[in-house]
């Protein structure tokens, strides 16, 4: 199976669960700018202890997954990483923070055709202003690139008063004033 192939058929569980998700992270960046290679995916899941055990247990057969981390990473709103057994495909299930702004990503994902299926998808801003918290938590250049080629391609499309309020919120207004910078000069 390719990764894309693992990755529907994972987002069709989560369906058939009832599990609230968006796709996030690299996958949603390449719904916005120029694709580029990733080795996982990143998915935002809201779910109670009950249907994450069952969704759990449903992967037993293609994924290895770890049920007790799972629920322990529910529990702290933190990452559970799942993999496909066949291809190797690494599954992030980043569990829905308990903050503002999460509230607010989730409220504004949006569908969006992936992959020839409507799936839900993190939009612009909200993968802009993400690669920019995990670029600022991991001093990471790629997380950065991530944000900033979002916006190159997005740049007349954003809500940059959107931007600009969360970013502050998020302790990221350096970097947004870096990428916007950029824009003004392009």
């Amino acid at each position: 199976m390719t990764q894309e192939e693992v990755l529907q058929d994972f987002l069709s569980r989560l369906e058939r669960f009832d599990i609230r998700y968006m796709v996030a992270g690299s996958y949603a960046a390449n719904q916005y700018a120029i694709p580029r290679a990733t080795y996982d995916a990143d998915i935002v899941i809201e779910a109670d202890e009950h249907t994450l055990r069952t969704l759990i247990r449903s992967l037993d057969v293609e994924f290895y997954a770890d049920e007790i981390g799972a629920i322990d990473a529910l529990r702290h709103s933190s990452i559970s990483s799942i993999v496909h057994k066949e291809s190797g495909f690494k599954i992030d299930l980043v569990f829905l923070k308990d903050r503002r702004y999460s509230d607010y990503e989730f409220k504004r994902r949006s569908l969006r055709s992936f992959h020839g299926t409507q799936r839900w998808i993190a939009s612009a801003e909200d993968t802009i202003l993400t690669k920019l918290e995990w670029s600022k938590m991991g001093n990471s250049e790629r997380q950065f690139n991530d944000a900033l080629n979002v916006a190159k391609v997005q740049a007349d499309a954003l809500d940059v008063n959107y931007l600009k309020t969360w970013a502050e919120d998020l302790g990221v207004t350096d970097l947004l004033e870096r990428i916007l910078a950029h824009l003004a000069a392009s």
